[in-house]
């Protein structure tokens, strides 16, 4: 056996149990250790009770976690009772469906929610037959019954085949359908009528703005998401902002843990008095299908995020700070140390710090890190309602490692702000071709290389160049979907 990693840390579930229920598992063993009893021990939550409770929730968390799988090549994906996990993830939200998507999109980036055959991680059906692949636990099987579910499975048919429990399944088909719903309209007829329900009937499910233009047949890419982004908040459906608070809602709570959600009508906390809007990509993408012009959608599109002037406005209106997402092999602790120094800096310096991050492992994580901790994805969505919603005066990528670096060049076509390297240096510097004619531009060597799209090509470039080979895309961190190949076959 090998030791690839080793961290000096406790129990991970005692981090997660801890920051689900917001109640400190670990501070308050502590204590009890020291001789301290529950009675006299605040809940440092509400502040004003006790730590002698039983946490209630008024919402729903998911755990999941994360796999690596792929990066072995004679590893089995097969999951049994020993641990393979090398990180996991938490989502916050107040239905099944929306903490299933939410999970998916953070323990994978690359997914746009909880999808079959469309998330490209099924096994060919060729060699394996989808019934085989509901049978046997894999670190895919999830995404193999949603497809045979999209397919018209029936739950109980699928529960046959895995055992998992019908309350579970009847969630996943409830996805199912909606999504076979929503592909079969046009973005126009989707908000022809009862466009605020149907619009946040998909959203309270999870669904992302990404998900719904792709199946509407919106524009590919960031123009599709940003018209459906443009039509839901013309038409008034966007997230509210909610506390975890260990006793829903019973006793008012104090704290600046928060997470978003579209399963409520009002906010736990008071808006912002920066509180921007950004202008769409495009021009105003809302009048192209018949978005409401009433003067409250006028006045709030009117709304531009106004730059902050002095040092002590920036101070303010705060700073987020993208955290790292799960860890994964090759990415894990030094990030979140990256952010959390960050965060630290900031709060010396006096301005007000907000951390965005959903990994329970992390310190990032620990509520009282930072003045606002919004446990939730780091996805140009989400990030981009926390940063309208705050007026924050800009956003650190730079110290969350790969997930924040790929977004900040959508974050800057939209508008906010990025501090520190601009997002056309990360760009530059990430991409192989532009890294190279920079490198070229400077009178630099470099080893020959070539960007590569089909088997032919990259055979013929390693005859030329000579095996070993390395293969490795751009835009990616800790070697992932990288290989050295040492002849053809490989």
């Amino acid at each position: 056996y090998c030791i690839i990693e080793v961290n000096a840390r406790l129990s991970r579930s005692s981090a997660l149990a801890s920051k689900a229920t917001g109640y400190p598992l670990a501070y308050v063993a502590t204590k009890l250790s020291l001789g301290r009893d529950l009675v006299t021990l605040r809940n440092s939550v509400t502040r004003t009770t006790t730590a002698c409770f039983e946490p209630s929730l008024d919402y729903c968390v998911l755990k999941m976690p994360r796999w690596d799988l792929k990066k072995f090549s004679r590893v089995s994906k097969n999951l049994g009772s020993s641990m393979l996990s090398v990180g996991e993830v938490m989502a916050i939200g107040r239905t099944f469906e929306e903490v299933m998507q939410k999970a998916c999109r953070m323990v994978n980036p690359s997914l746009d929610g909880l999808e079959g055959r469309d998330s490209g991680l099924i096994v060919d059906e060729d060699e394996v037959s989808l019934e085989d692949q509901l049978k046997t636990p894999t670190d895919t099987r999830l995404f193999a019954v949603q497809a045979a579910l999209e397919d018209g499975w029936s739950v109980d048919k699928v529960y046959e085949l895995t055992k998992i429990d019908k309350w579970f399944l009847s969630k996943l088909k409830n996805i199912a359908t909606m999504r076979h719903a929503c592909r079969e309209k046009s973005l126009d007829e989707l908000v022809s009528k009862n466009p605020f329900d149907r619009l946040r009937t998909l959203k309270m499910a999870g669904f992302s703005d990404r998900q719904i233009a792709r199946y509407c047949n919106a524009p590919d890419g960031a123009m599709g998401e940003s018209r459906v982004r443009t039509l839901r908040k013309a038409y008034g459906v966007v997230p509210v902002v909610k506390q975890i608070d260990t006793l829903a809602a019973e006793f008012p709570a104090q704290t600046n843990y928060l997470y978003m959600t579209y399963s409520g009508d009002s906010d736990d906390i008071p808006e912002s008095a920066y509180t921007t809007h950004l202008a769409p990509l495009g021009g105003d993408l809302s009048s192209e299908a018949g978005a409401p012009r009433s003067p409250s959608v006028v006045a709030f599109e009117q709304r531009k995020p106004v730059a902050a002037h002095t040092i002590e406005d920036a101070k303010e209106r705060g700073v987020m700070v993208l955290g790292c997402g799960a860890y994964c092999i090759g990415s894990s602790v030094e990030f979140d140390w990256c952010a959390v120094s960050a965060a630290r800096q900031l709060r010396r310096d006096g301005f007000k710090s907000i951390i965005v991050n959903y990994n329970p492992e992390t310190v990032s994580t620990d509520y009282d890190e930072s003045d606002r901790l919004y446990f939730e994805e780091l996805t140009l969505e989400r990030v981009l309602d926390i940063y309208e919603r705050e007026g924050a005066s800009g956003i650190v990528v730079s110290v969350g490692g790969q997930i924040p670096n790929n977004l900040a060049g959508p974050l800057t076509d939209f508008g906010a702000k990025i501090l520190g390297t601009s997002a056309r240096d990360i760009e530059r510097a990430e991409d192989r071709r532009q890294f190279s004619d920079m490198l070229d531009g400077m009178g630099l060597q470099q080893p020959a290389w070539s960007v590569l799209k089909n088997k032919d090509d990259a055979i013929q470039f390693a005859r030329d160049v000579g095996f070993p080979v390395l293969v490795r895309p751009s835009f990616v961190l800790s070697g992932a979907a990288m290989r050295v190949a040492a002849d053809e076959t490989q």
